[in-house]
């Protein structure tokens, strides 16, 4: 039996994998790629629905896996990002979430397995990845209609429940509600992981993890960090944190607040840097690692990894720091 992990992250800085679209952009696939053995006959464009890779090239996304746990990686997030019905609906492929969200958790499960009978003094573990849809329960998306909303709670809570079924299903180790933008999407998606897991007898680690969206320091539903992190502290979480939009050291000021304020654990995973104007991320693995320590230095963090732009050079560069450092110290 794999150790629990909420003891494991008592004793020592846990690093999470880096980005999943970074990497599958180095394999230039073409439409067939998104299509092979499953999908050769749907009527819509499928290029660029990463999440689909997981059923049609498995063997890419395994890879993936495989080269950020060599990197140190304890925990690898699933290919599931956009596996609800509701992202899904822009491919008309909301009848293949439930596989698509299973067989990403089976081909993590098999990696992290694989690594952790080779080194059963460092496990490894699966967080179902759970993104924020691309819908806002807060706010309208049309400035004509301030009252109109894109999704209904209830609508969200069935979306998630679909989801996180098939993820446990497929045997992840814990859950990350993460890049959470709209704080109420986010609450759907914790009402429905607690429905599920009170339905199927299960008690998995939930870990939730924010979006500062610019130097505001507020999410893009205006929240606050201390605001959003009073906002799902309700759930008795494994961990809250920070992901996603700013850079390292842009992070820096807002993972403060959350180590002042969070009962929690607290993770974090930034991008290599902001995009340059053709997209790309240029922070290299020892530019991001310089910030990243000051995190470990000032003992913000018990989870640490990588957002956009991240490879498993940077991951290696992170894991190797996060030896060096205590793990944050908090009052539950």
């Amino acid at each position: 039996m794999k150790k629990d992990i909420r003891e494991i992250v008592k004793k020592r800085i846990l690093v999470l994998d880096g980005a999943m679209g970074t990497m599958i952009q180095r394999h230039k696939l073409e439409e067939e790629d998104f299509r092979k053995g499953w999908f050769e006959n749907h009527t819509h464009p499928l290029k660029g629905n990463n999440d689909l890779l997981s059923l049609t090239r498995p063997d890419i996304i395994k890879e993936i896996h495989r080269a950020y746990f060599e990197a140190g990686a304890d925990i690898a997030e699933t290919n599931t990002f956009s596996g609800t019905t509701i992202a899904q609906a822009d491919y008309a492929l909301e009848h293949a979430v439930y596989d698509i969200n299973y067989h990403s958790a089976k081909i993590a499960k098999e990696v992290a397995d694989e690594f952790t009978a080779k080194e059963p003094n460092k496990p490894r573990y699966v967080a179902g990845s759970i993104g924020p849809t691309n819908r806002t329960a807060s706010i309208s998306p049309d400035v004509n209609d301030p009252g109109f909303r894109a999704i209904t709670f209830d609508e969200l809570v069935e979306a998630y429940s679909h989801q996180v079924k098939a993820l446990i299903d497929g045997g992840v180790d814990l859950l990350l509600v993460e890049t959470v933008f709209d704080t109420l999407n986010a609450k759907a998606a914790l009402f429905a992981i607690d429905q599920v897991q009170e339905e199927l007898g299960t008690d998995l680690p939930i870990m939730v993890s924010g979006t500062i969206t610019d130097a505001s320091g507020r999410t893009l539903t205006g929240q606050t960090t201390e605001a959003f992190l009073i906002s799902v502290s309700h759930m008795p979480l494994f961990s809250v944190g920070l992901n996603c939009a700013l850079g390292a050291s842009a992070l820096r000021p807002y993972l403060q607040i959350l180590n002042s304020k969070a009962p929690f654990n607290v993770s974090a995973h930034p991008n290599a840097g902001l995009p340059n104007e053709f997209g790309e991320y240029d922070e290299t693995p020892e530019m991001m690692g310089q910030q990243i320590e000051e995190f470990l230095q000032e003992g913000l963090v018990n989870v640490i990894g990588g957002c956009c732009g991240t490879t498993p050079e940077h991951i290696k560069v992170i894991a190797d720091l996060a030896k060096k450092y205590e793990v944050r110290k908090y009052s539950e």
